[in-house]
């Protein structure tokens, strides 16, 4: 299992990003709300939009969940 966490200050779009803990992209540990680990991006996508709704993966880490 992946340790994840989503971006606190959203993007342009207004979307607020899912990394896993290990991606170079991340933001800082003082912008990150801790998601915890999950078996996958879905996963981890469900638990970021109970938090934001506009919730995206990452394009590099979660492929998968990232819509734009």
């Amino acid at each position: 299992m992946k340790r994840y966490y989503i971006n606190k200050n959203s993007q342009s779009n207004g979307d607020h990003e899912i990394h896993t803990e290990l991606c170079s992209f991340g933001a800082l540990p003082k912008d990150r709300i801790d998601l915890g680990y999950h078996e996958n991006d879905r996963s981890a996508l469900n638990a970021g939009k109970a938090i934001y709704p506009n919730a995206d993966g990452c394009a590099y880490c979660c492929p998968l969940i990232h819509k734009h």
